[in-house]
């Protein structure tokens, strides 16, 4: 009997050093910390957070990173929208008079390499963008946001991340939308 007690005991001591040594204690509500670095969106109709695929797009996440902490994002507006998604990321688009170009620039210094993913692209997969008369090295700064699965955009982009958070705002954004501010964390 005394032998019982010691082994679960024992085993209770271990299951309790376990938990404490990974941070959490039994009946812990808190979420863990995306692995990966988190692109913060604010837009006038909230946050969209994106976790990114550092380690299956290395070259496309390494890009739109560099352009987030660089503010490329700030100021510009979604150019492409509809039922299915949502795209930005054309300079062009901070000028209001230039609508009839909008979705054709970008930062001028494409990632140059093709990065498909194998994923398939469901409801809140971020993509890297590239023009269809184009070639998928040619896709630069412009990202889309799925509000729809689309499997046919599976296995010919990049994909360089998910939302986390918000996509209830990205299903209310709208053409012309703004994103006042971008943050990587």
């Amino acid at each position: 009997m005394l032998r019982r007690r010691f082994i679960v005991a024992l085993v209770f001591a271990i299951a309790f050093a376990g938990s404490s040594l990974f941070g959490q204690r039994s009946g812990s509500k808190s979420a863990p910390a995306p692995a990966a670095p988190v692109i913060v969106l604010e837009t006038a109709k909230g946050t969209i957070e994106i976790e990114t695929y550092p380690t299956e797009a290395p070259k496309s996440v390494e890009h739109i990173l560099a352009l987030a902490k660089s503010n490329f994002y700030r100021g510009l507006r979604f150019h492409w929208v509809d039922p299915g998604v949502i795209q930005v990321g054309d300079p062009t688009s901070r000028d209001m008079t230039k609508q009839d170009v909008w979705g054709r620039g970008g930062s001028g210094q494409p990632v140059g390499v093709a990065e498909p993913s194998k994923r398939p692209f469901a409801r809140g997969s971020v993509g890297l963008a590239y023009r269809q008369d184009q070639r998928p090295v040619a896709a630069d700064s412009q990202i889309f946001i799925l509000r729809f699965p689309n499997p046919k955009l599976n296995n010919q982009y990049a994909m360089i991340g998910h939302v986390i958070k918000g996509m209830e705002v990205a299903d209310k954004i709208e053409k012309g939308d703004v994103i006042k501010s971008v943050s990587v964390r």
